[in-house]
């Protein structure tokens, strides 16, 4: 008999999301739709998915535990949100007003607001003060259902500060339920010290900062902005070598407000993951499908930023590519916490349709961090990271209402509706 401490039962419908990943092309439509099925865990992993009768057949309850009721909603695996800035101090509201008066990005970054107002209020912070502001944070992801993130550094721009945040980063990976995947970017600006000897700021990064986090063990992925104004394609791909030296793992933003070239240095470096791409051209698709990468989207950055439009995600899902989501959660333009919501805007801004987005926002986006093998679907030896919907899956659509009953994460209840029983 299969054992279980954990069953979840009266459902509607499981979307397992289970199979190989990443899921490219017609397979990203394939969500693994399981009719009123159930779903078991023993010590926090998952041991049993298929339908009420098999259960009933081959599963036995250990004593003492846990039903949980889905009330005839739908049982989706956890998001995966593999792209946020959720480490910072400060507060940048103000410029959200600025962005609505009519100021662009660069305006905002030209009059001292931008990465750069972050990175100040960040280098004076206490590493105390960044613990239990991100913990909020990534208490608020865990109530809209993420069961595992990326967190990057990067509003540092010192090695001092730099290893302070990946610290925090850490910690927080120790004491928080949510498992969280570190990146190290000290490449998302050139801070305002460096801005007349740049060259000099990228020399720090490669012969300091790099083996400094490398040596403590601080971080798995390295990544870079690559854009005009920041750092080129070159020096990207300079940085992004020196990490990977050090055996960190590259990906990239990339494309986010203009073509930069990034997208040609995701596949010359062959980055995991590739972010934003909202003017990627016809030529990364090729390229993407070619070397392997992810095309990670972030539509809640676009809506914010007011930029007009959206990364082309039909395009690389008809072109073969693997496409992810993800929140962008960060002090300027990541506003909302919500995978949920990167998916609505994923399907009514960018042509997804629902079971795209999530499989984008699940197994995808667990490989687009190399933790497919671990999260992002339901499947038996699994952890046992789940949604439970307050009705059926589509109605993850319904932004702001109440519609995530109950999150479970390696097989134990993380967050719940406070009227839920």
């Amino acid at each position: 008999m299969i054992p279980a401490d954990l069953l979840v039962h009266n459902t509607c419908e499981l979307l397992t999301c289970a199979g190989p990943a990443p899921r490219r092309g017609p397979a990203q439509r394939d969500s693994g739709s399981i009719p009123n099925g159930v779903v078991a865990s023993n010590t926090g992993r998952i041991t049993f998915v298929g339908s009420e009768d098999d259960w009933s057949r081959s599963g036995t309850l250990a004593p003492g535990a846990t039903l949980v009721d889905a009330h005839g909603g739908a049982v989706v695996p956890g998001f995966v949100d593999p792209h946020t800035h959720v480490v910072f101090a400060g507060d940048r509201r103000e410029e959200q007003r600025r962005r609505l008066d009519g100021a662009t990005y660069a305006q905002i970054a030209a009059a001292g607001g931008g990465i750069v107002s972050t990175v100040r209020a960040t280098r004076a912070a206490s590493a105390e003060q960044l613990f239990t502001d991100t913990r909020r944070r990534l208490d608020e992801m865990l109530r809209c259902g993420t069961t595992t993130c990326e967190a990057k550094s990067g509003y540092g721009l010192t090695t001092e500060s730099e290893l302070k945040m990946l610290r925090v980063v850490r910690d927080l990976g120790r004491d928080h339920p949510m498992d969280i995947a570190p990146t190290f970017m000290g490449a998302h600006e050139i801070p305002i010290e460096y801005r007349d000897r740049r060259r000099a700021y990228i020399d720090l990064l490669i012969g300091e900062m790099i083996p400094a986090v490398a040596a403590e063990g601080l971080a798995e992925w390295c990544d870079v902005f690559c854009e005009a104004g920041v750092f080129t394609a070159e020096e990207s791909r300079e940085i992004l070598a020196a990490a990977a030296r050090q055996g960190m793992q590259p990906r990239i933003h990339a494309d986010e407000l203009g073509a930069s070239g990034g997208s040609q240095v995701a596949c010359s470096v062959k980055a995991r993951s590739a972010d934003h791409l909202i003017f990627a051209e016809q030529s990364a698709v090729d390229g993407f499908r070619t070397a392997g990468v992810v095309a990670t989207l972030l539509p809640i950055a676009a809506f914010y930023l007011k930029l007009g439009r959206y990364a082309p995600a039909r395009a690389f899902i008809d072109g073969g590519v693997a496409v992810a989501l993800a929140t962008d959660v960060n002090p300027g333009a990541g506003f909302s916490p919500s995978m949920p919501f990167a998916m609505t805007l994923a399907c009514f801004g960018m042509g997804m349709t629902f079971d795209e987005a999530l499989v984008g926002a699940t197994i995808n986006a667990a490989y687009a961090l190399d933790r497919h093998d671990e999260v992002g679907s339901l499947e038996a030896g699994k952890q046992m990271d789940a949604v439970i919907v307050d009705g059926p899956a589509i109605d993850l659509m319904r932004v702001g209402a109440r519609t995530i009953r109950v999150v479970i994460k390696k097989g134990r209840i993380a967050a719940r509706q406070a009227d839920d029983r």
